[in-house]
């Protein structure tokens, strides 16, 4: 992040350089973006910073909301960005400016989206490594930047062979429409996250290692819940097991459950697991274990766990 920081400072000067050169609305729109790149920056850096403090008493899970914080401000900045981007533009067929050292502006535009495209892939693969929102956002928008710059050497490469120099407003106002919906695209993830909603690709991440790694003692799991606190998951369960077992066996069983979901996971998870006694008749009908001495009803079928039965806050059965 300090390495992008930096190097964002350099491709903003690179692309005010190129509007002082050219005069193109096209060009601006990329150079404000580069603004607001900075400024979310710097706010990005100090909020990772603040998310990798460890748990306090008044942050008992943590610091890591305030990625989705961040998120959502770089998402707003990015937002009203792209509504100054269309307003200038539009401004631009009214008052129309003409164009200078358009060869010398297409190759900064190159050599500032070739450089923002490869920042902003390196923070994408960083942050799914890390399980940062942020900084997956963060590269996100730089790619977002990058295909805004694509366009304005299109645009550039066309007015320089039609001398249709209205085009440039219209490519503007493009690039404007497509920062305005990456805006909205970063508040929408960022109020999700503050809302807790569900993560359903990480619910089902859970239920397929459950599923494909399930052992007979495990007759049912539910009241699942997944909530991502920055680059932390905290999942609460219910796992139902045999009435007759000790605490030290269920002990046992729970701590198989969390040890699997953090081998495969691919993140720091912390679990609450809530364990349940098995209910005869009821739940012998999906118990697969073989050598119960207390059952009370006959195995019928094994079944499968899916989203839709285990998040539910009540025990599985055939009836």
């Amino acid at each position: 992040m300090w390495f992008t920081l930096s190097f964002s400072f350099v491709l903003m000067g690179v692309k005010f350089l190129a509007y002082t050169l050219t005069h193109s609305n096209a060009i601006l729109t990329d150079a404000l973006e580069s603004i607001i790149n900075i400024i979310a920056g710097s706010f990005a850096l100090y909020s990772i910073y603040y998310a990798s403090r460890p748990k306090d008493e008044d942050h008992p899970y943590g610091h890591g909301k305030i990625e989705f914080l961040s998120a959502g401000f770089e998402g707003g900045l990015v937002f009203l960005a792209g509504l100054y981007m269309i307003w200038n533009a539009f401004n631009g067929f009214f008052r129309p400016v003409e164009i200078h050292s358009i060869g010398i502006g297409i190759y900064l535009s190159v050599f500032a989206g070739l450089f923002n495209y490869i920042m902003g892939r390196y923070l994408v693969v960083r942050g799914k490594k890390f399980n940062s929102i942020l900084m997956v956002a963060d590269g996100k928008h730089l790619i977002t930047d990058t295909i805004s710059g694509i366009g304005v050497i299109l645009g550039l490469g066309i007015i320089y062979f039609t001398k249709l120099y209205w085009l440039d407003n219209l490519v503007a106002m493009i690039l404007g429409i497509v920062i305005l919906h990456t805006g909205y695209q970063l508040l929408r993830e960022s109020l999700t996250g503050l809302l807790d909603e569900a993560d359903q690709d990480k619910i089902n991440l859970l239920v397929s290692i459950l599923n494909k790694n399930r052992r007979d003692k495990w007759i049912d799991i539910h009241n699942l819940r997944v909530l991502k606190y920055g680059s932390q998951l905290h999942v609460d369960c219910h796992l139902t097991l045999p009435w007759y077992d000790t605490l030290e066996d269920t002990h046992h069983e729970v701590s198989l459950v969390e040890k699997l979901i953090r081998e495969n996971a691919g993140s720091d998870v912390e679990f609450f697991i809530h364990s349940d006694p098995c209910v005869p008749p009821t739940s012998c009908q999906i118990c697969q274990l073989k050598d119960c001495k207390v059952r009370k009803a006959p195995f019928k079928i094994k079944l499968e766990w899916t989203i839709k039965n285990m998040l539910p806050d009540k025990k599985h059965g055939l009836s």
